[in-house]
């Protein structure tokens, strides 16, 4: 299987580093010298400045910035093959609901939390009614500043919390009410509601004195929550707050980076297709973009507010 990467920056060379251990030749587009270095390190089979100098190719992964997603997903479609690309597919909703159409069925995003043992684990209990009736479902994610520098980090942590709650729920509520935190004139966080029954709450802040991670499921007898992203385990209560017997339930270890990989690959070969659809990472956007104007910010990518 060839699969062509676009961009190998910090994440890209994680791709490439897992797309080899799938057993996948992997040419790699790198512009930058850091990049370059990092594709060469890593093992590319070969590294080329543009796409079109790909060769024949099964599939593409794309990992570049966000901002510039929309604009080289235009490019990479052109190829014919089907395309993973890092989530968020685009910074600005009018883009992705155009490549969402224009793609149709060869275009998917990458929402590794939607790939995450346990998240499946947290959603097969709310599809169970092992706690009754869902009444909501609560991400929070707190970190000291971001790493990206093109968008703001709204566009960055956001999407893995729509997407959790798209894998627990089944659907993604609409927007409700948003407040955003701003510092500096950039956004830095935002403490969202989507739908009322069952709701998705959103608690992000990239301006926390610590990195926490947490998602918890709420239904009408108990609850269940994952603690933190390299947890073996989830905890499931049923009863009383208080009162009920925390149950410690053990979930498989595979890093959710290889295991969203390997549903690309195993398409590829005729399988099944990856979770997210184009037409699914299109509303997760269209969410962000409505949860932006709800706190009085710009819907797209661009100014601060």
């Amino acid at each position: 299987m060839v699969i062509g990467l676009v961009g190998c920056g910090r994440w890209g060379s994680k791709i490439l580093r897992d797309l080899h251990a799938l057993g996948c030749s992997v040419p790699v587009v790198a512009r930058s010298a850091e990049s370059v270095q990092r594709a060469e390190v890593a093992g590319a089979d070969r590294i080329v400045d543009r796409v079109d100098s790909l060769g024949d190719l099964d599939g593409v992964v794309v990992a570049t910035p966000t901002a510039t997603h929309a604009a080289v997903l235009d490019e990479v479609l052109q190829l014919g093959v089907p395309v993973f690309v890092e989530k968020p597919m685009a910074a600005d909703p009018v883009a992705a609901e155009r490549l969402a159409h224009e793609a149709g069925d060869r275009l998917f995003v990458m929402d590794k939390w939607r790939h995450h043992p346990g998240i499946e684990a947290l959603r097969d209990i709310a599809r169970s009614g092992e706690l009754g009736e869902t009444v909501g479902v609560h991400c929070l994610r707190e970190s000291w500043g971001s790493p990206h520098r093109d968008v703001d980090s709204l566009w960055i942590h956001l999407p893995h919390d729509l997407a959790i709650g798209l894998e627990i729920l089944g659907e993604l509520p609409p927007a409700v009410a948003a407040v955003a935190e701003v510092t500096g004139g950039w956004p830095s966080g935002m403490h969202a509601q989507l739908g009322e029954h069952p709701w998705l709450v959103i608690s992000h802040s990239a301006n926390a004195p610590q990195r926490r991670r947490h998602t918890r499921l709420c239904g009408e007898t108990g609850s269940a929550w994952l603690a933190g992203g390299f947890e073996d385990h989830i905890v499931v209560a049923l009863g009383h707050p208080g009162e009920a017997g925390l149950e410690q339930r053990p979930i498989g270890a595979e890093w959710p980076l290889t295991r969203e990989l390997r549903s690309f690959v195993e398409h590829l070969g005729g399988g099944p297709p990856p979770r997210s659809s184009a037409t699914e990472g299109a509303a997760v956007v269209r969410r962000i973009a409505d949860l932006r104007e709800l706190a009085g910010l710009s819907a797209s990518a661009g100014d601060a507010a």
